[in-house]
């Protein structure tokens, strides 16, 4: 992969955001991340094919045919092969999948990956309800107005039962510091102005309020409503030197592995995110590589009890010490396992279609040096990266190990 570029994280949070004007259209924001990657790479008729990964603009922006507008980026588009893919939050990571395994058949050198959403045309209310696609529809007429945070307050719940709600609470209010500060750093991230004193307070001592939102969550425990898009070429060996770079100024996909659990079954134990689990385990098994060996992680913190979750998944911590690798300060961009650099979704933002591609441009960045003030050290013994991309309630599933080439 080589070229990454994203636009703004756009929604409430930037100064720019007006939401009495409305959101940017959802042709922009496509056209903007795909144009940046084509002037870097030399242009579209250096690219085979297009992949584009959106959950839901049918109905946040009455939109469907997304292919199609791979000709609007540029013309050279016109008559090539050109796919939309759609797996809730995980769209993202399934374009990247989807333009790796392009390049594994030897049916394109060169696939250019787009993810976006707009969903700032919507109230966050109606925004809730149309998100809740991502559970199974029959479920939603039992479940809370905000379907997904109602979703993760219970599995924070059950984690605060099993495993103490205080110390819990500390480390999910410590996952929020570290969102916003790694935001900071990152000019397109929606948290990038946030300039408040005293995160961790403000985090820790906002009040649960079930009356208003939901039992086990703040809305600082939530990724933000968000528009954006990110984009990045997917290359074959030969389609490196038919763009004229060198490996080095890319990242080599080592492993990946996509899977997808009954979206109509709950899970056995809410504490744990067994898809999760799985994904990671054969993704690093096709690198070859353990956890021990990753330099940093980008991994899917739609909620900051799913981040803390995760660790546990992804075998950082055991069960119910996930919450202490976080307290003792081993995902800060310093600290054993940097994670989320540029603030996560809860920091950098979560335009649900673009999320999966904005973790892979990121660790691009990271890989090649080229994060700018958000960069972090890349241990020479450490040199690989790793990416979990979620959909729904850890239903489907997307996770990549990449290594700078």
């Amino acid at each position: 992969m080589i070229a990454g570029y994203n636009t703004i994280s756009m929604g409430t949070g930037r100064s720019e955001f007006n939401p009495k004007k409305g959101s940017r259209s959802l042709e922009s924001y496509i056209k903007e991340a795909g144009q940046a990657v084509l002037e870097i790479i030399g242009g579209a008729d250096k690219v085979d094919e297009g992949v584009i990964g959106n959950f839901m603009a049918a109905r946040f922006n009455n939109q469907g045919n997304l292919p199609a507008f791979f000709s609007l980026i540029d013309e050279g588009f016109k008559y090539k092969p050109s796919i939309s893919v759609e797996g809730a939050c995980a769209s993202g990571g399934l374009a990247l999948i989807s333009a790796i395994k392009s390049v594994l058949a030897e049916t394109a050198d060169v696939v250019l990956a787009v993810g976006v959403e707009v969903q700032n045309t919507k109230k966050a209310v109606y925004g809730a309800d149309i998100l809740a696609g991502a559970g199974w529809n029959q479920s939603r007429k039992k479940g809370h107005a905000y379907f997904f945070p109602g979703v993760f307050s219970d599995r924070a719940g059950a984690y605060y039962k099993k495993y103490g709600k205080d110390r819990t609470r500390i480390a999910m209010s410590q996952w929020y510091v570290n969102a916003i500060e790694n935001a900071r750093l990152c000019h397109t991230a929606q948290e990038s102005e946030n300039k408040k004193s005293n995160l961790f307070d403000t985090a820790h001592k906002m009040p649960l309020n079930p009356k208003k939102f939901v039992d086990h969550l703040t809305v600082l425990d939530c990724s933000k409503v968000s528009d954006g898009a990110s984009a990045i070429a997917v290359v074959s060996e030969d389609g490196l030197k038919k763009i004229g770079f060198k490996p080095e100024e890319a990242i080599e996909v080592l492993g990946f592995a996509q899977m997808a659990s009954d979206i109509t079954q709950d899970p056995t134990d809410i504490t744990v995110l067994d898809t999760t689990k799985n994904v990671v385990k054969k993704a690093l098994n096709m690198a070859d590589i353990s956890v021990s060996q990753l330099g940093t992680i980008e991994l899917h913190d739609c909620f900051s009890i799913a981040g803390i979750m995760a660790i546990e998944a992804i075998g950082l911590a055991e069960p119910g010490k996930g919450i202490d690798f976080v307290i003792d300060g081993k995902t800060k961009r310093d600290g054993e396992m940097p994670i989320n650099t540029t603030g996560g979704l809860i920091g950098w933002g979560h335009p649900t279609g673009a999320t999966g591609v904005h973790q892979a441009v990121t660790l691009w960045e990271q890989l090649t040096g080229k994060a700018g003030d958000a960069q972090i050290k890349i241990n020479a013994d450490r040199p690989y990266a790793l990416s979990i991309n979620m959909g729904g309630d850890d239903k489907t599933l997307v996770s990549i190990v990449y290594k700078k080439g």
